[in-house]
């Protein structure tokens, strides 16, 4: 590796480890519908080719503080011992902000990079740190980065194209397909954080202070919890579309429902196996994936989630499950769908 990278003794590393070893199977799913969406490819292609990685990286390398040994040494630390856990090379750059909001993106299609804001940074403790960038490496893993850059640049193209309506909603159908996909992506790298801090609470008060918790004294996290129950267990389907429309123009699911999300995982023997090192890792993936697979994992969990739920919206979609399945398919077939990844 390119850098010397301070190991750990106190924590499990997953050398190989495959980012489907952790990954929501949501984010699967969202990810095989988002490659059926109908024009989808030639968008991304136009989308990646103008985008310039070299001018974003020239911008923060600019204004903002680039962590290393001698700027943020403990932020530096911490960047090369997530890497280090989830075997991440080359260790993708960090830089620092100056922002208020506390926020952290990656960003990059083929050297993807970290950036932290000062609020982010000054908000959590040095375990809450740790979780996050072992989160945002989660993103470099998975090559999340890609579509999450393509996402950004797309949202700023449509505010050029108001005058032109057939392109703009064209766009927005992309835009929409991106942000549904990236929402569930948050929620495997909440996984890879948790592997990287290898502590479920601490991952639970970096949850707690984005959500508003400033005093961690003055929060009752089996409340917060309590929260997440009590916003998942509405009985009026009016509630449930209520949230639909909130949750829509978000590029993160909401903080009480990604806690419970991720406390749900850490008491799940999947994630207990992959602590004692059974794990799938990259050397045995497959170059490609089956689309019905993924699909099918997705609309699995879909309907766990909906079996635990008092929502009724949930409920309906519970039953629709099967038919997701078969209609995503059809699409695939329809628009040029790979003909030997279908007879899988």
């Amino acid at each position: 590796m390119g850098e010397e990278i301070e190991r750990s003794t106190a924590r499990v590393r997953f050398p190989g480890i495959s980012p489907r070893a952790y990954e929501h199977p949501v984010d699967r799913g969202a990810l095989a519908v988002l490659r059926a969406v109908p024009g989808i490819g030639p968008v991304l292609q136009a989308v990646a080719g103008a985008f310039t990685e070299r001018g974003e990286r020239l911008g923060h390398l600019a204004s903002s503080v680039r962590v290393g040994p001698k700027q943020y040494p403990a932020l530096d630390r911490l960047r090369l011992e997530t890497a280090a856990t989830l075997d991440v090379d080359p260790v993708p750059e960090l830089f620092v902000r100056r922002d208020p909001v506390p926020h952290a993106m990656t960003i990059g299609i083929d050297k993807p990079f970290i950036v932290l804001t000062t609020g982010l940074v000054e908000l959590l403790d040095q375990d809450g740190l740790r979780f996050t960038i072992g989160h945002e490496m989660g993103h470099v893993l998975s090559g999340h980065a890609l579509y999450r850059t393509i996402l950004q640049r797309l949202m700023q193209v449509q505010y050029g194209m108001g005058w032109m309506p057939v392109g703009y909603w064209a766009i927005r159908a992309v835009i929409a397909a991106l942000g549904e996909w990236y929402r569930k992506t948050e929620l495997t790298c909440d996984r890879a954080g948790l592997l990287c801090v290898q502590d479920p609470a601490a991952g639970l008060r970096v949850h707690v202070a984005m959500a508003g918790g400033m005093d961690l004294s003055e929060v009752d996290t089996a409340e917060f919890l309590n929260q997440a129950r009590e916003y998942e267990q509405v009985e009026d389907v009016r509630d449930s579309v209520l949230k639909l429309i909130r949750t829509w123009p978000l590029t993160h699911p909401l903080a009480v429902v990604r806690a419970a999300e991720l406390q749900r995982w850490a008491a799940s023997e999947e994630y207990r196996t992959i602590l004692t090192g059974d794990y799938a890792r990259r050397e045995d993936d497959r170059p490609t994936t089956s689309f019905t697979e993924d699909l099918r994992a997705a609309a699995r969990s879909y309907k766990e989630s909906a079996a635990q739920s008092e929502d009724p919206l949930m409920k309906i979609f519970n039953e629709l499950g099967d038919v997701v399945v078969g209609t995503a398919d059809k699409v695939r077939s329809k628009f040029g769908g790979n003909k030997a990844e279908q007879s899988n």
